[in-house]
């Protein structure tokens, strides 16, 4: 069974992933592994320079994240573009490493569940959800952005309308009043 993790910048994803590895669950990041394959893949890179802005690369040909995220957190279709460029990448490496995994349930910690087409590949979703303003403070402390870029980002993520949400889909309340571990031990 995979499961994913997800919900907005700022909600404890990561948080609830870090409990379920502690569990003894594996646990897919997408983010540090999308990073790992933009960073191996001369394609990607091409294809980012070329769809989203040349400055996202450096000229040792490398990816400039500070720029990038500029880019793409202040324009939604160059979002979007890179969105298509990196998903497909994800969802094959993702079906990779969940086809090497020998416990019965496996977790993929995603922002972007539906946006990225992830949830036609789980069994069942986790959706962390807190409110706006503790969110926005624990990107704040954590990213050292201001309020500002917090509720871009925050934005950008929120634009995208789900039509069809998955069929099974668990809410774990992670609002720093509520204990988690009880939700996700009941969850499992």
């Amino acid at each position: 069974m995979l499961i994913a993790i997800s919900g907005g910048i700022g909600c404890g994803k990561t948080v609830v992933s870090r409990i379920v590895a502690a569990m003894g669950y594996p646990v897919y990041d997408c983010d540090s592994r999308a990073a790992r394959i933009m960073d191996t893949d001369p394609a990607i890179k091409a294809n980012l320079a070329e769809r989203v802005h040349p400055e996202c690369i450096t000229p040792a040909g490398e990816i400039d994240r500070k720029r990038l995220s500029e880019i793409v957190f202040s324009d939604y279709e160059a979002l979007q573009r890179l969105n298509s460029i990196v998903h497909e990448a994800v969802r094959r490496d993702l079906a990779r490493w969940y086809g090497e995994q020998t416990s019965q349930k496996a977790f993929v910690e995603t922002a972007i569940l539906y946006q990225s087409g992830l949830d036609k590949m789980v069994d069942e979703v986790w959706e962390v959800e807190a409110p706006l303003d503790v969110r926005v403070a624990r990107v704040m402390a954590r990213n050292g952005f201001d309020r500002n870029q917090v509720l871009a980002r925050i934005s950008s993520q929120d634009q995208f309308e789900v039509v069809e949400p998955h069929a099974c889909v668990r809410i774990i309340v992670n609002d720093s009043i509520l204990p988690v571990l009880p939700q996700i031990e009941e969850a499992i």
